[in-house]
């Protein structure tokens, strides 16, 4: 078995070839070429052991990922994970890769999807609210597909972005990095706005002037009760694109504008659809993408991160 840590990812996979593998899962999930069961859960007091296998014809992952709230207080991570990649054919183990990198930059490739299919492809400018890990990882896939001068960065939080924003620096020496006083400042400047928050109520004012023209990327809300954007984005589109067809019940950004009547069904499309030639977008210069991940996801980022891991004789490999 190939053991393939965080680092070994960052070297193994560029952005651009993340991107493309899903891009080639949202392909596979239109198609319906995969298995791929209902995420399940052991709790155990407060904590949380999650499972999400997935399935196709060649191989076979399962990623569990670990919740331990109460390690915020010993300086650990409250996520944690691995995922398991299999032979399809005998169900050999093949390898075991660092789950925490795997899910954070396969999330943000597919945020960068939505950057390919529903930006203007000469977009300059980006927007992130929530100076995060997700966000770290954002801004660098999305630079990779569009050629970024400058990003905007706003959190709440804000006594950590100058030291945020000189990482980001480190990394891609390119482009210019300003810390946002408000969201509205952001707003105005920035052309593509990525949100990778964990708000409950929206981060970003109702008010349909500020969307105007923009292209929104929402990643943050993952549950029913968690929502990052307001009324107004659903309003004004004409289209919602998301990842997968359960991505309205599990996310609040779709689930409470949809019960409210502020968005409707007919507005939701995936953006398979739009990739395959199913769909074609609309003429609204205002584009709505959200994520919610899924599975299939992580098994098609780690059969591409063990082959080149693979390839680059990167890894150690384990006897088991």
């Amino acid at each position: 078995m190939l053991c393939i840590s965080q680092d070994n990812i960052e070297q193994a996979v560029t952005c651009q070839e993340l991107i493309n593998a899903m891009e080639s899962a949202l392909k596979i999930y239109e198609e319906n070429l995969f298995i791929m069961p209902n995420r399940s859960h052991v709790d155990i007091q407060k904590n949380t052991l999650l499972l999400m296998p997935c399935f196709t014809k060649d191989f076979f992952s399962t990623k569990l990922v670990s919740v331990f709230p109460g390690n915020s207080e010993k300086k650990l991570p409250v996520v944690d994970g691995v995922v398991v990649l299999n032979d399809g054919r005998t169900g050999q183990p093949l390898s075991l890769i660092n789950g925490s990198k795997l899910t954070a930059m396969r999330t943000a490739a597919v945020g960068s999807l939505g950057i390919r299919y529903l930006t203007p492809k000469n977009a300059k400018t980006l927007g992130l609210i929530g100076a995060g890990v997700q966000g770290f990882q954002q801004i660098q896939f999305a630079c990779s597909e569009r050629d970024i001068e400058t990003v905007f960065i706003y959190d709440k939080f804000s006594t950590h972005l100058e030291a945020y924003c000189q990482k980001l620096q480190d990394k891609l020496p390119q482009v210019s990095f300003k810390v946002a006083e408000t969201v509205e400042s952001l707003m105005e400047y920035s052309q593509i706005i990525i949100t990778t928050t964990t708000a409950n109520t929206p981060v970003i004012p109702n008010q349909k002037e500020l969307f105007a023209g923009k292209n929104i990327i929402a990643i943050g809300s993952f549950k029913p009760d968690m929502r990052e954007l307001p009324d107004a984005l659903s309003e004004i589109v004409d289209q919602i694109f998301v990842d997968t067809d359960f991505a309205a019940k599990e996310s609040g950004d779709l689930a409470i504008p949809l019960k409210n009547g502020t968005a409707k069904e007919s507005q939701l499309l995936t953006l398979g659809k739009l990739i395959t030639g199913q769909v074609q977008i609309s003429d609204n210069p205002t584009t709505f993408f959200k994520s919610v991940g899924m599975a299939l996801f992580d098994l098609m980022a780690a059969t591409l991160i063990y082959q080149k891991a693979k390839e680059q004789k990167l890894g150690t490999i384990v006897e088991m």
